[in-house]
């Protein structure tokens, strides 16, 4: 595998610091982009505390089936400029637009690109499922519902798997996110910690339920049994909404950071879950139902 460094360009001119990994020959090959869950997350999926390394692990795992990855730093974050802060759901989305732009005009690039999202990657992966030159999407722990449906729903999961007494703090924190939606400005601070209230306030008020209904292209859809950022059941929702191709699987065992874990789901055992790699099945389905499709589904691009 080769990676190259590739600097994307955004339309208010912020450069964003990429990866492009490639296969060892000379191509074109199909590519597929790489959208990672919410936070201060690097073109890896890392952030100080949360090494998840879902990029590097998709990267190898598609080149060796002859498909390039691209995977860029967010603003404010690794090599690239910014703030990470004061950065919108919006900004987020377009950035996507911007990497998947760069990643098609490249001559080492096939037409027909592949889009794969994690958490709040795969909402935008919805967004960029209707763009012409899409060919695939992957969806990796996506709800089907308004951001502030599925943020109520997260913080009862969330709660159910901590000690009582934590119960009653974790609804008392989601309320007062929530309270965000209400205009003001881009940070704020709850619990005298600076929050990023613009992409709050944005993703609240988002619907992923629209961009699915547009998508044409194939779609796969996985989420975790042992999810509780995500409600497993929206992949029936999933499924139902998009009027392409749609296959979804929910993975017994499977939670949201992609791990399989035997005990209650919790998000108390994440520090224990990002011990162990990324689950191995997960890479197998997702990559070949991605070289599949790029290679005989490519024809039925939006």
């Amino acid at each position: 595998m080769r990676n190259t460094d590739l600097t994307i360009t955004t339309p208010d001119g912020t450069p964003l610091a990429g990866t492009l990994s490639t296969p060892d020959d000379d191509g074109p090959h199909p590519a597929v982009l790489l959208l990672h869950a919410a936070g201060r997350l690097d073109r890896d999926g890392n952030a100080a505390r949360t090494k998840q390394n879902l990029g590097p692990v998709l990267a190898e795992a598609l080149a060796r089936r002859g498909i390039a990855t691209l995977r860029y730093d967010r603003r404010g974050v690794g090599a690239s400029p910014g703030d990470w802060l004061s950065t919108g759901f919006a900004d987020n989305r377009d950035d996507a637009v911007a990497a998947l732009d760069a990643l098609a005009a490249r001559p080492d690039i096939r037409p027909g690109i592949g889009v794969l999202g994690h958490s709040e990657g795969a909402l935008h992966a919805m967004s960029l499922g209707s763009r012409p030159g899409v060919a695939a999407v992957v969806l990796l722990a996506g709800f089907a519902r308004t951001g502030e449906d599925a943020l109520r729903w997260q913080a009862e999961a969330v709660a159910r798997g901590l000690p009582a007494p934590l119960r009653p703090l974790v609804r008392l924190a989601i309320r007062r996110v929530i309270r965000l939606k209400a205009s003001g400005p881009d940070v704020v601070r709850v619990a005298g910690k600076p929050v990023n209230a613009r992409w709050t306030r944005e993703m609240l008020g988002h619907d992923t339920r629209d961009d699915l209904a547009r998508i044409r292209v194939p779609v796969l859809a996985v989420t975790g049994e042992k999810d509780v950022q995500v409600d497993p059941e929206d992949l029936r929702r999933i499924r139902d909404l998009v009027p392409g191709p749609a296959e979804v699987r929910q993975v017994p065992g499977l939670t949201h950071l992609l791990r399989l874990d035997p005990g209650r789901p919790s998000i108390l055992s994440y520090p224990r879950q990002l011990r162990r790699p990324v689950d191995d099945e997960l890479v197998e389905t997702t990559t070949s139902w991605l070289a599949r499709t790029l290679t005989t589904g490519g024809s039925r691009q939006g």
